[in-house]
């Protein structure tokens, strides 16, 4: 059997590095920048990177139309995205999950509400969505925050409320309400464990996709305002001067795009490792 170029442990210990690296930098974005991400300088606008001709001492990746240190905005920018990103994955996976297990395990009416306003809300376009609210209320990260995790708690109710409907057809969860245990008890300590593999690997994946949603918010002017570092708002200054300094549009998306894949690798790992059905095809 031909073993595949990517293999589960491939992917986690990959995809895991970069994730590692990206939370690092962020994190020591102040001792790995050499200046200040919204420092301007006139004279050094539209530096190239340091392997290209006429780049300026210091500037390792250029500078953009305002003079700033590219690889700067670039590490500064990471916080913004990480912190977006994870927070909206927390947010939409606390309520999904509690909605989503409230609802497979009482069933009835309370399952009819919260199932069918999940389904209006998914037959909705989530990214849309994002666009109408963050245009009325404003773009900051609180903001963003709020909008992503409201516009994505649907996924993880959906998989919460399938496996919890199975869930509480087990003996064990029958023995238990037998005994008289309390409903949150139950949901507590024979169902939530069980769930925690599948929401890990929901979670990870969706980490990516919110990074995602807030840069093409920045990109579209809805996201973090400038001069905030963002790699959305990166992307769009640079797409006016895509001819001209083709460094910032380009080394913020590889920026993105790393990210974005080695979250997406860590998570199809996670997938096949607690996954028992999936192996290495």
């Amino acid at each position: 059997m031909r073993r595949p170029l990517f293999d589960k442990r491939l992917k986690m210990t990959l995809g895991g590095g970069i994730v590692v690296a990206a939370i690092l930098m962020a994190i020591f974005a102040p001792l790995l920048s050499p200046f200040d991400p919204n420092q301007q300088d006139l004279l050094q606008r539209l530096k190239p990177p340091a392997w290209s001709a006429g780049a300026a001492a210091g500037h390792w990746l250029g500078t953009d139309n305002f003079g700033r240190d590219l690889w700067s905005r670039i590490a500064f920018g990471s916080r913004i995205s990480i912190l977006v990103g994870v927070s909206a994955m927390l947010l939409a996976g606390v309520l999904g999950t509690l909605l989503g297990m409230v609802a497979g395990y009482k069933g009835g009416r309370i399952e009819q509400v919260i199932m069918r306003f999940a389904d209006a809300q998914l037959a909705f376009p989530d990214f849309l969505l994002a666009i109408l609210i963050v245009a009325a209320i404003g773009g900051s990260a609180l903001n963003l925050i709020l909008v992503l995790g409201v516009s994505g708690w649907m996924i993880y109710a959906r998989v919460t409320f399938g496996l919890t409907r199975s869930l509480r057809e087990r003996p064990y969860v029958e023995a238990a309400v037998s005994h008289g245990a309390w409903d949150w008890y139950i949901i507590r300590r024979h169902i939530f464990p069980q769930l925690v593999p599948v929401l890990t690997v929901v979670s990870t994946l969706q980490v990516a996709q919110m990074i995602l949603a807030e840069t093409a918010l920045s990109f579209l002017g809805l996201g973090i305002p400038p001069p905030a570092p963002s790699w959305g708002n990166m992307l769009a200054e640079g797409r006016d001067r895509l001819f001209v300094a083709p460094w910032i549009a380009n080394l913020s998306g590889l920026a993105i795009i790393i990210v974005v894949w080695g979250i997406n690798m860590l998570g199809n790992g996670l997938r096949e490792h607690l996954d028992p059905r999936s192996g290495d095809l």
